[in-house]
């Protein structure tokens, strides 16, 4: 299903990514947007799952910051091959107020499935962010609280994830995540991430998950405007997945 954390650094730090106040959050939490930079920036985004075409996910979209709005993300996404494949195009706004960041997002979400049609569905996502004390920040994030299914005439529910997590900060090289997520109809997932800076142009990262069992490495870029993010995850029975990702700030000096 095309509900997986997006971008390289969220993926890097074993997707333990509720917390991250950066583009790619018009993904991964809808909430943590509103402390994003206040530039415009645009996001494109490449996982090739296990070897696989009929896995790969393909997303881009862009942050547009407003002074009375709050910020305002666009992403849209493509999941899947020829036989089956899922697009996802949302709008999501969020907005910093006092301490907390919250924020809200609508999809339109589309299955494809060959040989038995296509249907389109709206879902729905709430989330949050806030600093609790200084360097410890909380976040939350429900996917599909709208509770929409696969299409009008079927019982079978698109997913409904909620999770929650912890990030601590105690400088700007390093962070600390760790974050729990549970989907209705599956047991909960425990993710745990470590992201440390060299001289705020070179990340290193690395995460582990269970349910199923992964572990994640990851590097990131920053020259300028650009900022270049790879990831690479293992299953110990299914293999590896590549993930790149690359975020544009045209207004950067």
């Amino acid at each position: 299903m095309d509900h997986f954390p997006k971008g390289a650094q969220s993926i890097g730090m074993g997707n333990a990514s509720v917390t991250l106040s950066e583009p790619w959050a018009i993904f991964n939490n809808i909430g943590a947007l509103g402390k994003a930079p206040s530039e415009i920036v645009a996001i494109a985004g490449y996982d090739h799952r296990l070897g696989l075409n009929e896995l790969t996910t393909l997303a881009a979209g862009i942050i547009l910051p407003s002074e009375k709005l709050g910020t305002i993300g666009i992403g849209i996404s493509n999941y899947g091959g020829k036989l089956f494949n899922q697009q996802q195009i949302g709008l999501g706004l969020a907005k910093q107020l006092g301490l907390a960041s919250l924020g809200i997002k609508i999809n339109y979400f589309q299955t494809n499935i060959e040989g038995f049609g296509r249907s389109a569905r709206p879902i729905i996502e709430l989330g949050g962010t806030a600093e609790l004390i200084p360097d410890l920040f909380f976040a939350a994030h429900v996917y599909n609280i709208s509770r929409s299914s696969i299409s009008k005439a079927s019982l079978d529910y698109l997913p409904t994830v909620v999770k929650a997590g912890i990030s601590y900060r105690p400088s700007q090289n390093l962070m600390v995540n760790i974050e729990t997520e549970k989907e209705l109809q599956s047991p909960p997932q425990f993710k745990a991430g470590i992201a440390y800076s060299f001289e705020d142009k070179l990340w290193a990262r690395t995460g582990i998950s269970s349910q199923p069992n992964n572990l994640y490495f990851g590097i990131g870029f920053k020259p300028r405007r650009f900022q270049v993010d790879y990831a690479m995850s293992r299953n110990y029975l299914l293999g590896f997945t590549h993930h790149f990702s690359l975020n544009y700030n045209p207004s950067a000096p």
